[in-house]
């Protein structure tokens, strides 16, 4: 088992940046792949981006890529979306997800089992 729990949300003007955290705790960080999605009200959950356990292969979804960066600090069990350049439609709650995967990532929100309850981003003009 694996528990995540999101943080640093909130309300923002566009073109501002934020940072949010993911902290996790139940096992160990060694083959768990890590991911951020958002949804919006009235839309589906759409993936942004993900990290491989190790950290070395990231992806991010082609509406964030350029502004947006992703990390984890495994002695921490904690990974990181640094969204910079923010606009109106990145307002959503984000959540973050993980699974086991002992290389690569992946996109696909039924590639991960794992979810945390979510976090705001509102981002105003």
């Amino acid at each position: 088992q694996v528990q995540l729990v999101e943080s640093g949300g909130g309300l923002v003007q566009a073109g501002d940046s934020l940072r949010l955290s993911c902290a996790a705790s139940g096992r160990s960080a060694t083959n768990i792949a890590m991911a951020w999605f958002r949804q919006a009200p009235g839309k589906e959950r759409e993936f942004v981006a993900a990290i491989s356990w190790s950290g070395d292969i990231t992806y991010f979804a082609d509406s964030v890529k350029g502004r947006f960066t992703i990390s984890r600090d495994n002695a921490k069990n904690t990974m990181y979306l640094q969204m910079n350049s923010l606009k109106r439609e990145d307002t959503a709650a984000y959540y973050c997800a993980a699974d086991s995967m002992e290389y690569g990532v992946a996109s696909g929100r039924y590639d991960y089992s794992y979810w945390g309850q979510g976090t705001q981003v509102t981002v105003s003009s």
